[in-house]
């Protein structure tokens, strides 16, 4: 699934981050005010839907990296909109014996969830807002879907540029991860505006009239939210550098300064 876990009531007028990031994609889960927004967006930053594309790339090898090592208990945090080849459909693919939990506030989005996953035991959709962490880790449901004494991995992908400074996304990262057992993992992405910063005010004024703002930050701003975890190789990087399972073919992403960072991190 793509991203966003933030939002409120169903509102086809206001331009939703869930369905844009749908349109970016190419789906048809979208209004005309999402398309519009959208279309806004990609006049500052065209190549938008190939770090999308890249995204979605890295979740598939994340999930497939966090099965080999072991790991059969996924959080989703901020799960969006449902796409191809979501988590718990590649863990299946490694370990059908996996469980999953999809996390997000948007009401399209857990109408979209339940209504295609109702036939899947293994798999559980709740009501969630990553800016309070607490309410997820604490939810009966969650508990009682995963176990808390065995390892999980929680996955935060293009989420956390949509929380705000004020909300402390480091300190929401920490929070899960200190309720994580040993040998848990966290993989997360995010936006950074190193390589387009003149186009962040742009694209942050598009997203103040959306469901969620987008908070453009460097990557000395991200690498942070990595602390207190054991990042595996190849560490913090661009999404396409995120072991490859292919070598780079598009020039769009090909150069020198970070634009969409991605690490998962092994909590001790």
């Amino acid at each position: 699934m793509n991203p966003i876990a933030l939002g409120g009531g169903f509102d086809p007028n206001t331009p939703n981050a869930a369905r844009m990031y749908d349109y970016f994609l190419g789906g048809k889960d979208n209004f005309p005010a999402d398309r519009a927004a959208a279309e806004q967006v990609l006049r500052f930053v065209p190549e938008i839907p190939i770090g999308i594309r890249e995204n979605r790339e890295f979740l598939c090898r994340a999930v497939r990296f966090l099965s080999q090592q072991g790991i059969r208990q996924f959080l989703d945090i901020g799960a969006g909109l449902p796409t191809q080849r979501n988590v718990h459909q590649v863990a299946a693919e490694h370990a059908p014996e996996s469980r999953t939990v999809y996390v997000d506030n948007d009401p399209q989005v857990l109408s979209h969830a339940r209504a295609l996953l109702q036939d899947s035991p293994q798999v559980l959709v709740v009501r969630g807002d990553l800016r309070r962490p607490d309410r997820i880790l604490e939810d009966p449901d969650v508990r009682a879907h995963l176990d808390f004494g065995q390892p999980i991995a929680v996955l935060l992908l293009a989420i956390l540029h949509f929380i705000s400074d004020e909300d402390d996304p480091a300190g929401i990262v920490a929070r899960i991860r200190q309720e994580l057992p040993p040998g848990s993992y966290m993989a997360m992405s995010h936006v950074t505006v190193d390589q387009r910063p003149q186009a962040a005010p742009g694209v942050q004024q598009v997203y103040q009239s959306a469901s969620a703002p987008f908070i453009a930050r460097m990557s000395s701003e991200v690498l942070p939210l990595f602390e207190g975890l054991d990042v595996v190789e190849p560490g913090v990087v661009d999404l396409h550098r995120w072991r490859p399972e292919l070598p780079v073919v598009d020039p769009a992403l090909e150069h020198d300064k970070p634009y969409f960072l991605c690490g998962i991190g092994r909590v001790g």
